[in-house]
């Protein structure tokens, strides 16, 4: 049985929830939250972040779990990634996610140690940001791309 169509849509859905998440932080929430008083900023804060903690940890797992099963189905192509549009588009793709991935769990040991504040938190957030838009881009064109 191929698994590859499972794994799609569960990968799909756990991007949905990450990739989300990031987005409704970096566009909305942030600028927002500059303009509203403190205390409801900490209301906000003290209601959305448990709800974040609780469910885009389980999903980041997901989304990755995921994409190694999908990333184990197209070994070939990665084993020779400059052979081809498709292995070199994946490689690229890999090497983004790895970063992100790199990006969450240097904010989680911050946030654990309580030194995911301000500046620091709007940079990993904007990184983050930035490497999902080129992501989903690379997952939407490595199927089409050919040179």
């Amino acid at each position: 049985m191929n698994s590859y169509p499972f794994l799609l849509v569960v990968h799909l859905f756990a991007a949905f929830v990450f990739v989300g998440t990031v987005t409704f932080e970096v566009l909305f929430m942030e600028p927002v939250q500059k303009r509203l008083p403190v205390e409801v900023r900490k209301a906000l804060g003290a209601q959305l972040g448990p709800r974040v903690r609780a469910v885009v940890p389980w999903a980041v797992l997901v989304l990755y779990l995921a994409g190694l099963g999908m990333a184990w189905q197209h070994r070939a192509a990665l084993a020779s990634p400059g052979s081809s549009p498709f292995g070199l588009l994946l490689s690229i793709k890999i090497a983004l996610a790895t970063s992100v991935l790199i990006h969450v769990v240097i904010a989680m040991t911050l946030a654990r140690r309580q030194r995911l504040r301000g500046v620091v938190r709007r940079r990993v957030h904007i990184s983050v940001f930035c490497h999902m838009v080129g992501i989903v881009l690379l997952a939407k064109t490595m199927f089409h791309l050919s040179w």
